[in-house]
């Protein structure tokens, strides 16, 4: 069968089309936005790549066109597909269908972490010897690919609250129909969808009811927005991480790189990982119940978490120069800059730190996030933010109350100057986006050197 995909190198359809592939189908696709990582995953699979949203892409017609959720009416490639009665379906609806009928789904949802944490499960059950299927928005280096069929009936999703479709407004995840379901967070985001958080907890109840009574719901005992989702209704067991919950870490490092784990108050074993931040440890807990739940013992993966080795674009080292160390991190929101940062910091101790910060996604285009973002950076020395002329707010107004010493650029260049007025020897630098950011990770170390 012939799939063509639209929107094929967002995160979550990049790694459809490797699925897709995988199962034998001569899948194709296009995008308005082609760059790594997803693009060079693909090009490597053999998928073919077009840019932009010509018709004529669809001409002779694909058997069938799955269409991403970034694309809506108006684009010339959807106005082509309905015209011409093309068959057409949501990438979860597609996925749900050819997937993950029968399979043994283990979900990872919430505000934050959900990459990082279907990575770490993934990689446990691998480590256990389970060879899982998974499905994660970004690519986690101890697999080198996003997704993969897997050879047992265990599949790991990164679920999504985002919607499906323009023509199918339900969260991607009411699709997956989880066994075993973490809920890691939850707080506003998607202003672009959502109006408020009720909302969006209204989802998250859509999914909880989906989950067997045979299943496992893990979340953990500090998100107000989750104990209401489960006070909505739940009619699956329930284990509870973190302050006062069934699985606790006691810290051994203040960054969160070695830690103690307990079950029911008793000490299953020391995590060791190259891994920081409060955040990672609470995604550790969630993974380590999942996996137990699918009968990996907590030493077993325990194991497995001091063997992960993080995902693409998570506090990613991508250069070292001159004695200066650079990140690349999705981070984006103002809670994971400020996870992100705290974690860098116990890290590294008194050395310089600079962030450089794209607000780039839809609900901060939206301006829905900016009052946490001057508060988001206490743990930098210096940032440097991101502002291009289609911003549509004031981002220097915003940021003019943080306490931290501050840059607004309009553009690359500005940017770089900048960090280079800054930057010595041992400092170390962060690059926040969701997107590409116009490749200023390459260019900025071209600078450095």
């Amino acid at each position: 069968m012939h799939i063509h995909i639209l929107g094929i190198c967002g995160t979550f359809m990049g790694s459809l089309a490797v699925l897709a592939k995988e199962l034998g189908h001569h899948v194709t696709g296009s995008d308005a936005n082609v760059y790594p990582p997803m693009s060079t995953q693909l090009q490597a699979q053999g998928i073919e790549l077009t840019q932009g949203y010509d018709p004529a892409q669809l001409d002779p017609a694909p058997d069938l066109v799955v269409i991403g959720n970034a694309l809506s009416r108006g684009n010339p490639a959807v106005e082509y597909v309905l015209n011409k009665g093309l068959p057409y379906v949501s990438g979860p609806q597609w996925l749900a269908d050819h997937v993950l009928q029968g399979r043994w789904v283990l979900a990872v949802a919430g505000t934050h972490g959900k990459t990082t944490t279907s990575s770490m499960l993934a990689w446990v059950l691998e480590h256990a010897g389970m060879a899982p299927g998974f499905l994660i928005g970004g690519v986690p280096q101890n697999f080198a690919v996003s997704a993969r069929l897997g050879d047992t009936p265990f599949f790991v999703v990164e679920a999504d609250e985002y919607d499906s479709a323009f023509f199918d407004k339900r969260s991607k995840f009411v699709h997956y129909r989880p066994r075993t379901a973490i809920l890691n967070n939850l707080e506003f985001d998607h202003a672009d969808i959502f109006p408020d958080l009720p909302s969006i907890e209204r989802q998250f109840h859509h999914l909880v009811r989906t989950i067997p009574s045979e299943g496992l719901v893990i979340h953990p005992t500090t998100e107000p927005a989750l104990q209401r989702v489960i006070e909505m209704g739940c009619w699956t067991p329930v284990q509870t991480t973190g302050e006062g919950g069934q699985w606790q870490a006691r810290l051994l490092s203040a960054d969160g790189s070695r830690f103690e784990v307990l079950f029911d108050g008793a000490v299953q074993g020391t995590v060791e990982w190259d891994m920081t931040g409060q955040h990672n440890v609470a995604n550790a807990l969630a993974t380590l119940a999942a996996a137990r739940h699918v009968g990996v013992v907590p030493s077993m993966a325990i194991d497995g978490l001091s063997a992960f080795k993080s995902v693409k674009r998570r506090m990613e080292k991508v250069a070292e120069v001159n004695g200066i160390t650079l990140y690349d991190d999705f981070a984006h929101h103002p809670t994971a800059i400020a996870t992100t940062l705290d974690g860098l910091r116990k890290r590294i101790g008194d050395a310089p730190l600079i962030a450089v910060i794209e607000p780039r996604s839809n609900s901060m285009k939206l301006g829905a996030h900016r009052d946490g973002l001057p508060g988001s950076v206490v743990q930098a020395d210096h940032v440097v933010w991101y502002a291009p002329a289609n911003l549509g707010w004031d981002l220097a107004a915003t940021v003019a109350s943080s306490p931290v010493s501050t840059q607004v650029c309009d553009s690359l260049e500005a940017i770089i100057t900048d960090v280079k007025t800054h930057v010595k020897p041992g400092a170390h630098v962060v690059i926040m986006s969701n997107g590409g950011f116009g490749g200023l990770h390459g260019k900025l170390a071209d600078a450095l050197r």
